[in-house]
Parts: structure tokens; sequence; C-alpha cells
């Protein structure tokens, strides 16, 4: 028999901060409700951090609030309304597939937004549907947890359940809401929007609830929208950093996916870089490669401006010096960028110290990997635990030639071998979700209904710093000579 709870032994613990906002920001609404919902997976040990009881989350009580079925006490589900540039053609958003149903306190006083994303039509839904397959929603909670365990700034996925519908998609689907944590859904996208239809004190008041929630130590500060704005550039600086140095490519690098609190969000198209190419490129619709592996900084830097452009209106009175003021705050970018890059690869080298030509010694690394189409990944592995083999590069003369200039760097610093070691234990990873493990443990769950495969990969993604003997078969790379393809809405 299925235990039936009471709301406090969950741990609902609700507050909802975004609603107190001009109501041009959102509207008010239910979740659509679902025939027969199911819960396939639970995030035991996030759900614990964000205080509820697990096993009362996996009761019928629990999996109707994931569904969309119950609104648990103290909720206030409401859609977001946002804007921005996709592709660079800027268009009215909004929240067309997902629901915001409160803002869970922790108990350390932390706050997080509680989403149902594939919970059916909004006012912006733009003709959708609302709703999701379990396919793209499991690959959302595969890719969020793995960066969450590669110690990059993410939303995260609490749960996913089956609806017990059928939704169309080319093919006929079966329905799945997933549960996404953040820190906050506010996006570029969202002060755009402020800007493009709201009213001064709108874009006035959306501007101190983000310093409020995200920066607090900037509040009292002279001018607190430059140092938001200064703020959220550092933040994003080095949240693309750690994008490259893993070789990340999230695929759909608009202003509405770039979050004010610097968390990556929206896994559709975004997959991992097995061979290094700055051109990489998985999404099907990005044809001209504006989102490739190696835009991705200058994309983010673009994404940046728009931002700022919001803000002129309060960065200043004058308008000419407000251009200026957020103009000089955006040429920060690159150099904030390049600095969190170069620090990363330097750690991936192990190299605690810095010369003046350590840019170069990476650079010609990279460039033998591009020459000998490498693995990214594994070629940082192999340097890690010091097995270079059965890879075509590492017999050549010139990486024998590079190999010694890098073992020559690393004498020169202070620090022992064996903690140069341990520090690219800690920068490189040995596993990845690698694009062909993802869509093994996808096609067992979605075709087999077997998620056993899914949860393998999870414990292994959990721990990618670990280098273990049980990782190893998930190093390798795909044998198919077709490129990976991704699709937005996967």
């Amino acid at each position: 028999m299925i235990n039936k709870p009471k709301s406090e032994e969950i741990g609902w613990n609700f507050d909802n901060s975004y609603a107190h906002l001009p109501e041009i920001f959102f509207t008010k609404m239910d979740p659509n409700p679902v025939d027969a919902p199911e819960l396939i997976i639970l995030n035991d040990s996030l759900a614990k951090s964000l205080g509820f009881n697990a096993d009362a989350l996996k009761s019928e009580e629990g999996i109707a609030v994931f569904a969309g079925n119950k609104i648990p006490e103290g909720a206030m589900p409401l859609a977001q309304a946002y804007a921005g540039h996709q592709f660079g053609h800027f268009t009215m958003l909004g929240d067309g597939r997902a629901m915001l149903i409160g803002e869970q306190i922790t108990p350390s006083g932390e706050r997080f937004d509680i989403q149902l994303k594939g919970s059916g039509r909004t006012k912006y839904s733009r003709g959708g549907d609302g709703r999701a397959g379990i396919g793209p929603m499991l690959r959302e909670y595969i890719i969020s947890e793995a960066m969450h365990g590669l110690g990059i700034p993410t939303t995260r996925s609490l749960a996913v359940v089956t609806t017990g519908e059928k939704i169309y998609r080319e093919t006929m689907l079966s329905g799945a809401i997933l549960t996404r944590i953040a820190k906050s859904h506010l996006r570029v996208g969202t002060f755009q929007y402020a800007a493009q239809w709201g009213s001064f004190e709108d874009l006035q008041q959306l501007a101190d609830y983000a310093i409020k929630r995200h920066y607090p130590e900037v509040e009292t500060d002279d001018n607190r929208y430059l140092s938001f704005l200064q703020a959220v550039i550092k933040r994003q600086a080095a949240l693309i950093a750690k994008w490259q140095l893993v070789g990340f490519i999230h695929g759909v690098m608009n202003t509405d996916n770039m979050t004010i609190s610097g968390e990556t969000i929206d896994y559709g198209p975004c997959a991992f870089m097995d061979t290094y190419d700055l051109a990489t490129v998985f999404s099907s619709i990005d044809i001209q490669g504006r989102y490739a592996y190696g835009n991705q900084p200058s994309i983010a830097g673009w994404n940046l401006a728009r931002l700022a452009e919001t803000l002129i209106p309060l960065l200043h009175e004058d308008e000419a010096e407000a251009i200026k003021i957020a103009q000089e705050a955006i040429s920060e970018f690159p150099e904030q960028y390049q600095s969190k890059w170069l620090s990363g690869m330097r750690a991936k080298l192990g190299l605690f110290n810095e010369e003046k030509d350590d840019g170069i010694l990476i650079d010609d690394l990279l460039t033998l990997m591009k020459k000998h189409q490498a693995d990214y990944t594994n070629t940082f592995r192999a340097l890690t635990i010091d097995k270079l083999e059965n890879n075509e590069m590492f017999s050549t003369t010139e990486f024998s030639g590079w190999h010694k200039l890098w073992k020559a760097r690393l004498e020169r610093q202070q620090e022992s071998k064996e903690s140069s070691r341990q520090l690219m234990r800690d920068s490189n990873p040995a596993v990845i979700p690698r694009n062909h493990r993802v869509e093994e443990a996808l096609e067992a769950a979605v075709e087999r209904g077997d998620y056993s495969v899914m949860q393998q990969l999870l414990n292994v993604l959990s721990n990618p710093y670990d280098h273990t003997p049980e990782q190893e078969k998930y190093t390798t790379p795909p044998r198919s000579p077709v490129p990976y393809q991704t699709f937005c809405g996967t």
C-alpha cells in the first residue's frame, strides 16, 4: 500500500518572492493535470539537501506534485515571461512548457526555484502543447547531474515522472515531466523583456530583485547596477571557462538561456566534444556554427552586451555616459574569461605557478590534438595517469618535443611531482557523459523501460575525478564514423 503522508512530512517550505514583482513578469496559473503519473527517478541526495523527506516524495502525494496534479501548501504556481535573442533574432518568449511552483527555502536558508518542465500549455506557449517526451527529460536529468558532478554551476534535476499520456513529435512519444531546481530562472532575456515591454520602474524593480537574490553584496555600492553588471560578467566568465575546459557544447546559447545567477540552464541540443576541434557543432539547426565550441566565449560576451543594453537607463541619468559605462564593463569580459580559462588549463597540466610562455605550451598541445584528431578528454586523462599509448599523436616526433617542454616546465615549479599529479586528477575528469553512452541509456529507458543503464551511468558520472578502474569502460569514444547530431527539444 502507498503511504499518503501529510504535506509537512514531505518538507515543503515555500516562499514566493518572484510573485512580488510587477505582474508584467508572470502569469499565475495552475499546471495541467495528467492521467496516470508514475515516478521514474528521484534524486535522493538533492532532495535531502533541499530539506525534503526523500521517501515521502516517492509517495502518491509527492508524485502528484511532480506531475502537476496537486499544488502543495504554500506554493504559488506561475509561468514566467521573458524575451530573448534566438540565433541573433529578438523575439517574445516565456515559459511555454514550464511552470514555477514555488521557491523552496532549505534548512540552511538557501532559496531554490522548483520548476515543472513539460507541465502543459501556458500563456506563452505560442501554439505548442506545453508537454515533453520522456527521452528529452531523462537527457536533461543525466546531463545536468553530470555537470554538477564536474563541479560546473548548473540547474539540477530532482525528479522525472511519466504522465501516462502520449505526445506527438513527428512520432508518438510517452509524455514526461522534469522537476528542475535552480538558484533562480532569471535570465538575460528577463531583462530584455523588461526593457522592451516594461516601464523604468519595472526594470528597476527587476534589477533590485536580482541584486537582492543573487548579489546582495553590491546593494550598498554607489552604483549598484554597475556592480551588478560586473558581477554577472565575472560569474559568466568563470562559467564559460569551465564549459571549455571539459569540452561542453551548450548548443543553443540564446540570451534566454543565459542565467543571471551564473548557472548552466537548458540542456536541449547540448553534447560533449570527443575529437578536439573548435568548430565542433552538434545541434541540427545550428547550420552556420554560431554556437560552435570555439565560439562560445564570444557569444557569451555578445549576450552580456545585450544585458548591459537593458541596464543603460539604470547606469546613469545621462544616456551617453551610461553607454560608456556599459561598454567599459563589457570590455572586461574577454580578459576575465581568458584568465579563468588559462588558469584552468594550467591546472589540467599540473602547473601551479605562471610563466609567460604557458599560453604557447597550451596552444601547441591543442594544435597537435586538432591535427591528429585526438580525443579531448582522453588526451588529458592519459597525461594525468601517465599512460601515453593507443594514440597516434603520442607516437609522433612533434608530441615528443612538446612532452619534453612540458616536463621541463613542471620541473621549474616548487611543488612536488605528486602534487602536480593530484592537481591534474582534480582538474581532468576520467569520464564525461559520452554522447553514445547517453544515447545508450536513453534507448534502454525509452524503448525497453530499463532504467538500470541510466542509473549505472549516473553513478559513474557522479564522481568523474575519481579515476577508478570501474570508470575505464566509460572512457571509450564512439566507434561510429557518423557525426553525432542533437535536436532542439531533446
